[in-house]
C-alpha cells in the first residue's frame, strides 16, 4: 500500500489497516501484480499497474513523470530468501511486461536501484536492480538521483 496511498493515509492506517486495505483490493478482483511459483509454492511477486494507480509516484521528486505518455509501472518485487540471486526477478519482470502487453500497454516503466557497491542489503532493493531491468531490455530514460534511474521498455505490438 506504500505506493498506492498518500503518505498521511499510509501512516494513519499503518500495519493492520494497510493489510486490510490490500486484502480489499485483492478481494475486489483487481490484479495487483505477477506471482512466481516453484511447483505449487509461491516464491515471488512483482507489483505492476498503470502509473496512476501509484499515488506516491505522482508526488515523487526523483520518480516524477518523464512525459505524458501512458505507462505501466513496476514498483516492487519480493522473492523468497531461498530463491534470491537465481534470476527470479528477471522472470517476474518479463512476465510483467507480457501482462502489460496483454492489457494493451505500450510502455512499462521501472524505478530500480543502481547500487554504488556490488551488493546492497535485500530490503533496499525492493524496486529491483537496474541490471535485471537491462537484462529484460529496459533502457534508462532519465536519472534524477545517482542510484535511481527511471527505465522503460517499449512494447512491440504485432
Amino acid at each position: 500500500m506504500w505506493w498506492r496511498l498518500p503518505h498521511s493515509e499510509f501512516m494513519q492506517q499503518r500495519g493492520e489497516g494497510n493489510k486490510k486495505a490490500l486484502k480489499r483490493l485483492v478481494d475486489s478482483g483487481a490484479t495487483l501484480g505477477i506471482l512466481a511459483y516453484a511447483k505449487d509454492q509461491p516464491i515471488g511477486w512483482c507489483a505492476i499497474a498503470p502509473r496512476e494507480t501509484f499515488a506516491r509516484l505522482e508526488r515523487s521528486r526523483i520518480l516524477k513523470r518523464v512525459d505524458e505518455e501512458p505507462v505501466w509501472s513496476v514498483v516492487c518485487f519480493f522473492v523468497a530468501k531461498a530463491f534470491r540471486r537465481k534470476g527470479i526477478s528477471v522472470k517476474l519482470l518479463k512476465a510483467a511486461v507480457n501482462y502489460a502487453k496483454d492489457q494493451g500497454g505500450k510502455i512499462v516503466e521501472g524505478y530500480p536501484v543502481e547500487p554504488k557497491k556490488d551488493w546492497k542489503p535485500d530490503p533496499f532493493v525492493y524496486t529491483g536492480l537496474a541490471s535485471a531491468f537491462r537484462k529484460v531490455g529496459f533502457e534508462e530514460i532519465i536519472r534524477r538521483s545517482e542510484t535511481r534511474p527511471v527505465m522503460r521498455y517499449r512494447i512491440q505490438h504485432t
